[in-house]
């Protein structure tokens, strides 16, 4: 069937399907765009703690049940 379509109908076709692409990656990029400014302006206008704390963990194979407050 594509080997049947005139070369104009073929070059029509590269044509649609690239401008599609090329749109769909403009708006992909202007909304990542508009999220990364969303996102900076929050970090921006969100205080930072002036003393933040740390927390350490230790991930063992144990587990403290609480209910039986002992170790399994």
């Amino acid at each position: 069937m594509w080997k049947d379509k005139s070369p104009g109908v073929k070059i029509l076709w590269v044509w649609t399907i690239g401008t599609a692409a090329v749109l769909v990656a403009n708006v992909a990029t202007s909304r990542v765009r508009d999220m990364n400014k969303i996102i900076n302006t929050h970090e921006e206008s969100s205080p930072t703690p002036h003393n933040p704390q740390t927390t350490d963990s230790i991930i063992t194979d144990k587990f403290i049940d609480s209910t039986l407050d002992k170790e399994n």
